[in-house]
């Protein structure tokens, strides 16, 4: 990732076609080594590629990826209504209990700049 990460520095730096020497120099002015092997391997796969192309493309291959958090259902029948009032309710008594832990976290005793 980091090879990649000076990569697109690079380019975006107006470099069109960083080389192998171009990304070592610019992991090492953060005192990062590369790794050859790893980077040689990018280097061959984008030489020669549109970068944004790519980054378009691997963005429409992730957008029919499911990325789960997807809400249950609500129970089949006629009292769908009444079930919101009691979620806010029930989620009203979270947030107090949340609230109270916080409080009681601030009374230990020390400040963070003392």
């Amino acid at each position: 990732m980091r090879h990649l990460a000076a990569y697109l520095l690079l380019q975006i730096g107006g470099n069109a076609s960083p080389t192998a020497d171009d990304v070592r120099r610019v992991l090492g002015a953060v005192g990062i080594e590369a790794d050859d092997e790893r980077l040689d391997q990018l280097i061959s796969e984008l030489d020669g590629k549109d970068v944004n192309a790519l980054i378009a493309e691997g963005s429409a291959k992730l957008a029919s990826v499911p990325s789960g958090g997807a809400v249950a259902a609500p129970a089949a029948g006629g009292g769908g209504g009444g079930a919101a009032p009691a979620a806010a309710a029930a989620e009203e008594v979270k947030e107090e209990k949340k609230e109270e832990k916080e409080e009681s976290d601030d009374d230990m005793g020390f400040g963070l700049f003392d």
